[in-house]
């Protein structure tokens, strides 16, 4: 289940898995594609206490604070429980 939010971008988490080069050229491309035409594709992130983790989305996450964003729209999404 997926639910839609706008949270602010310093709440959210960057496991180290997640914690890869950047690469510019992308970044600045989808910057460019935000500014145009706003996030298409979301940014995944889960509740985690008092934060949230990002599962996927890090280049257009990168890509918003290279726009200056204080703020994003993400899917919030449930860890799976086993």
């Amino acid at each position: 289940m997926m639910k839609d939010v706008t949270i602010r971008i310093d709440e959210i988490y960057i496991p180290l898995a997640h914690q890869r080069p950047i690469d510019a050229v992308k970044v600045q491309s989808l910057a460019e594609s935000i500014a145009e035409s706003g996030l298409t594709s979301p940014i995944l992130v889960r509740p985690d206490k008092n934060r949230y983790v990002l599962v996927s989305g890090l280049h257009r996450l990168e890509a918003c604070k290279a726009l200056g964003e204080k703020t994003v729209k993400v899917n919030l999404v449930q860890a799976k429980k086993f």
